[in-house]
């Protein structure tokens, strides 16, 4: 799995559950102040994340630290590097 690919899957995410436009989503935008989520929202997030990638993140220290679409790229840029299977739930 590239980072396109992530960048794609992750993008989809706030597309369907936040009815953001594509071309508002961009890695330098912060999910609060750019992307106006509250922190409810940030739940809902951390649930389709968990739901298209198919990995806890509940205890995953690392996602507290997401501040920007940016970071999450990252972080599942990470993750997949780390848990292979990760790819396999994105075909």
């Amino acid at each position: 799995m590239d980072r396109e690919e992530i960048i794609k899957a992750v993008n989809s995410i706030f597309i369907e559950r936040f009815e953001l436009e594509e071309s508002a989503l961009s890695p330098e935008k912060n999910i609060i102040e750019d992307l106006q989520l509250d922190s409810l929202d940030l739940v809902d997030m951390i649930v389709g994340l968990q739901q298209k990638f198919g990995i806890q993140l509940r205890d995953n220290p690392e996602i507290r630290n997401v501040r920007t679409l940016g970071d999450v790229y990252d972080l599942f840029e990470k993750l997949a590097k780390e848990h292979p299977e990760i790819a396999e739930k994105l075909k």
